[in-house]
Order: structure tokens, then sequence, then C-alpha cells
């Protein structure tokens, strides 16, 4: 066990901060949240967290909150994530995923804080010019959501260099399944597989499937698909990492479009139609990562290495929570 660490994790009301949180508090960590519920949902803070309800606008909030607490680490999962809505909203992007994660750097430089986990993303990559996706690729984001989150690294380097905080950027690809307790409801949910369930569910006509002439094997885009169980291990290694680093985080295999519709028709034994629809701009035909690197380096090992233990754990949790969080 952990000698009572505290861990204050921003987005800890959100999707996979939720799933972090509840898997940090079962390894004996004590955890805070910190969410300004615009994205998250009371109902998916664990119990046992401690709940402080705030903006990372407010740097005298963030402040506060810190020297309640006194973490030994912050998990900053915070942010907004929409790549269509970041070409059309920059500022909000940049705002959000940049200027408010600066306060909180600075609040937890103040606070004395020595390490911090970031939650980033492959978009950080754009286009990539080889498979898998391994660390040393250049970043060349094609979506002001990639940038901010590429451009919150390079905040974080120099951090480092000059306030000596310790930090690991996680980049993930797609984060995607389900504790018992806890599961994905976006208000608007631009996810493959719940748009997939909500089909089976009855509350969706149809899925689409963006684009079926890609040079794919059965044409529709693959993407690296990692159990959210698996990625919230990550972030617990994370945290005994000795040295700053980024890591790439995927199983390394590859699920289309159409296999993943395959998968969740096998596992909810119903019909779920799907309308085939021109490509969406921007999206690469394949994303795979390659994460040796952090397998090497932390240890870690994907208990979940293929769709179908995914999808059937999204499934188990929107049956038992059709409405989501209900809020």
């Amino acid at each position: 066990m952990h000698a009572m660490k505290t861990i204050f994790v921003t987005g800890g009301a959100g999707y996979i901060g939720s799933i972090c949180v509840e898997q940090l508090l079962n390894e004996g960590f004590e955890v805070a949240v910190f969410d300004n519920l615009s994205e998250g949902h009371k109902k998916a803070i664990d119990p046992r967290a401690r709940f402080f309800q705030g903006d990372l606008a407010d740097r005298a909030v963030i402040r506060r909150a810190l020297e309640e607490v006194h973490p030994e680490a912050v998990m900053h999962f915070a942010a907004n994530a929409l790549v269509g809505e970041s070409m059309e909203k920059p500022s909000k992007y940049f705002r959000n995923n940049v200027c408010s994660g600066i306060n909180l750097l600075d609040a937890a430089v103040e606070s004395g804080v020595k390490k911090f986990v970031f939650s980033s993303t492959c978009a950080t990559f754009g286009i990539p010019d080889r498979m898998p996706l391994d660390e040393s690729l250049p970043q060349k984001p094609i979506n002001p959501y990639g940038e901010s989150k590429l451009m919150f690294e390079q905040v974080l380097r120099w951090y480092e260099e000059i306030h000596q905080l310790s930090y690991v950027a996680l980049r993930y690809f797609n984060a995607a399944g389900a504790s018992e307790r806890f599961g994905e409801d976006h208000r608007i949910e631009t996810h493959l597989i719940p748009n997939v369930l909500k089909v089976a569910l009855g509350q969706k006509e149809s899925v689409d499937i963006y684009g079926t002439d890609y040079p794919t094997p059965d044409g529709t885009c693959i993407r690296d698909y990692i159990h959210i169980l698996d990625l919230a291990q990550a972030h617990i290694l994370a945290l005994h990492s000795e040295k700053s680093a980024k890591y790439n985080l995927g199983t390394g295999g590859g699920t289309s479009v159409k296999e993943v519709i395959d998968t969740c028709r096998r596992v909810t034994g119903r019909d779920i139609k799907a309308v085939e629809k021109p490509r969406r701009p921007g999206d690469p035909p394949r994303l795979i990562a390659a994460s040796d690197k952090i397998q090497t380096e932390l240890g870690w090992k994907p208990k979940f290495e293929n769709i179908l233990p995914i999808v059937e754990s999204a499934w188990a949790w929107h049956v038992k929570n059709p409405g989501g969080y209900g809020d």
C-alpha cells in the first residue's frame, strides 16, 4: 500500500478521470477531485474522494484547494476534447487547455507538488508518416485540440527545468470500456463505441460510418482501442516514474470501424444499423500506438488486448445505466 499519498485529480468527474480516481482509491491512495462539472457528472465522482467544485480559470480557487489537500501529485485530465469543436472555437481550446493548465501548474509549484501526470493525446502527432506511432515521430497537430495539448507538453518541459516539477505525459489513443461502477457518458458523444451501443439500446436509429474507401482491409478507419482500466493502470505507474517522460499509450493492435460495429452486434445480440457516409476531413486511415517505451520503462502491461472485453465492459455499464448518469 502507498503511505497515504494524496493525489489531486482535475477532471475527476469525467469519463477517464472518474475511473482513474476509482482505481487510485482501490490501490490505497487518498484522492481529491477538482472539477467544474461542465462536462463531468457529480454521480461519476467516487464517494470515497473529496470533491472540490471549481474552475481552473480561477487561480485563487485552485490555490485554496491545493493548500487544503497538500497533494504529493497532480493528475490533470480536465480539458475540452472535441476535435471538430476546436476547429470552430480555437479560443476555447487554447484558453481552457493551455491557459487554465498554466494556472494549475503555477498553483502546483507554489504548493510544493513534485509530480505531475498529464492526460495528453495522440492528436499531438497529426497525420503520422509511419505506423505504429512511437514517441520519436514529429508532432504536427492538424487541429487546435491537438495543438493545445502539444503546447501544454512543451510548457511542462520548461516547468521541470525551471521549477523541478517532474512530469509524465501520457498520449492516449482511443480510450474505451468501463469499470463496473463508472462508464462513458458525454453530453456530446463523439466516440464510436458508446454511439454504436446507443443504437443497440434503442436510443439512436443508426450509427454513421465516415468513409469506406480508406486503404485498409475493409475500407474503414483503423484505431487503437485501449481499455480504460489499462489506461488507469498506466497513470498509477506514472506516479512512480523516476524521471520525466512522455509515453504513447495504446495496445498496438488496431480495430476497424466495421469490426467495432460487428463486435457490438455480437456482444449485444442486437441488430445495429450502420449508415455509410463520406469521409470526414482529417481522419487518418490508421492510428496505432507503439507502447514499447512505457512497457520497458514503467513495466506497463495491458490486460485487455482485444476489442471484445472492451465492448463487453462498456455494454454491461450501459445496460445498467441506460440513461448514463442521468443529470
